[in-house]
């Protein structure tokens, strides 16, 4: 069986000092308070502040912990930071694709729209922020469903309601999609939320990869789709693009 890993060890223990005393130290304190030689400490401190989990004071150049580290407990990004850093992402993707854009995320186990780009053709829309979206029945929620096991619990627990008669009320159907989801990078519904109604979404990473959120176009199936219910591959690729883009803002990778 193999044994503790040493450099998660020392990155743990760096971690634990800086939380003690005033919380800020320099290379040299830790690298002396640890017993390590001050480039091992230096590395580690490097990386840790790469993730964010460290910052550097730009003035005395020395290490505290960052408030990324709050985002743990939850292991959720906030919505406003990943709103702010999505905003002009999600107006290029609605400029480009010609359809409405939304970002959700998972609150509370539950997906939730927290940013809505209306569709710019000036018709009529109503503003979906705050909506709490049917996770089995949308291209969002299926992307969330996919990497948050809290959401893919939920519905493995509970019933699959059919919202229309395109609706995944099938767990075995529902897991497939979910699979290919992972295997793909994005997800589609093609009226199965509202009838008239086609959705494509992508995941958006954080730092390490984790998902924190999903992007995605929604508009009539005619647009997002050819004559045989296949949806457009270059409208696939304008939302996974986007979503590469958010995730790169956020230090992640797509």
């Amino acid at each position: 069986m193999p044994g503790p890993i040493q450099s998660i060890e020392r990155a743990a223990a760096i971690l634990r000092l800086l939380a003690r005393g005033s919380g800020r130290m320099g290379v040299g304190e830790i690298a002396s308070a640890l017993g390590l030689a001050k480039p091992t400490a230096h590395g580690i401190l490097r990386t840790l502040q790469g993730v964010g989990f460290v910052d550097q004071d730009s003035v005395t150049g020395k290490y505290l912990l960052a408030p990324a580290l709050q985002e743990l407990g939850s292991g959720q990004l906030d919505a406003n930071e990943l709103r702010s850093r999505a905003i002009n992402r999600a107006d290029a993707l609605a400029a480009r694709s010609g359809e409405s854009v939304r970002i959700a995320a998972p609150l509370n186990g539950v997906v939730v729209v927290i940013h809505h780009v209306f569709r710019p053709d000036n018709s009529e829309q109503e503003l979906s922020v705050g909506e709490q979206l049917p996770s089995h029945a949308t291209a969002l929620g299926k992307v969330l469903i996919a990497y948050d096991s809290e959401l893919a619990a939920g519905v493995r627990e509970g019933e699959l309601p059919a919202l229309t008669h395109r609706t995944v009320v099938d767990p075995v159907v529902l897991r497939q999609q979910i699979s290919q989801v992972r295997r793909s990078g994005w997800a589609g519904d093609i009226g199965e939320h509202h009838s008239d109604e086609a959705s494509i979404a992508a995941p958006i990473r954080s730092r390490g990869g984790l998902v924190v959120g999903a992007i995605g176009i929604t508009g009539p199936i005619d647009q997002l789709c050819d004559g045989q219910l296949r949806f457009r591959v270059p409208l696939i690729a304008q939302v996974r693009e986007a979503a590469a883009a958010v995730s790169r803002d956020l230090g992640g990778a797509q």
